[in-house]
């Protein structure tokens, strides 16, 4: 009796295999700016070229320079995902699982045994389609990286080039030094703080945008 032959695995996909080199070598890169003092020093002074004109004010107000790289930083990243993300098929991905998962829960505690068999077999495309959104997200990260890892390095080295000026009030204290670090150093929550906000505000008005164009283009082609 004759052995089966083997299944033929498919050939890696060199699309894939590019986008996962480059993200494992942002995050690297990360790490490096992150831990390496001469790394980020010389990424941060020669991004300071261009910021420190722009948005460094000679280091008198340190918060209104954070909140404006923070903005910068913010807007550039999410223009970047919004340019490669298709809003309208993430949300109805996103829609088909979160439905899916609601009648295999149902179906469990009605003990509807056919109807789990039946949602059963169809997991892995759910768990497939999951698993694209995910892989979707991740591949962001580089270009999202892009726009982080050069502000984030000059905004170190600015910060720690003013000294005993880098000294800021906030409504729950006073004369708060930037360099301390509490858990992280001090710059990083205070620019988290006024930047967060910031790119959920963008991020939604571009979704608002797009869906609107979407519904624009659907009522043009009813017509």
């Amino acid at each position: 009796m004759e052995a089966p032959a083997p299944v033929a695995r498919p050939p890696p996909d060199p699309k894939k295999q590019m986008s996962q080199f480059v993200t494992i070598f942002m995050f690297v890169l990360a790490m490096f700016v992150l831990f390496d003092q001469g790394l980020r020093t010389w990424l941060g002074t020669i991004v300071g070229y261009v910021l420190e004109p722009l948005i460094g004010l000679n280091g008198t107000m340190p918060v209104v320079t954070l909140f404006l790289a923070g903005m910068i930083m913010t807007a550039l990243s999410v223009v970047m995902r919004h340019l490669f993300t298709d809003y309208i098929e993430q949300t109805r991905s996103q829609k088909i699982v979160s439905a899916f998962n609601k009648e295999l829960q149902k179906a469990r505690v009605e003990n509807n045994k056919y109807k789990i068999k039946k949602l059963t077999e169809e997991q892995p495309k759910i768990l497939k389609k999951s698993m694209d959104m995910s892989t979707g997200q991740m591949k962001l990260m580089p270009i999202t990286m892009l726009a982080i890892i050069p502000i984030f390095a000059w905004l170190s080295v600015w910060i720690g080039g003013l000294g005993a000026d880098a000294v800021v009030n906030v409504p729950w204290a006073s004369n708060v030094s930037l360099l301390a670090t509490n858990v992280l150093p001090n710059w990083i929550l205070l620019y988290s703080l006024v930047s967060i906000p910031s790119g959920q505000i963008i991020a939604r008005a571009l979704r608002y945008l797009s869906f609107r164009k979407r519904l624009r283009q659907i009522e043009a082609q009813a017509a």
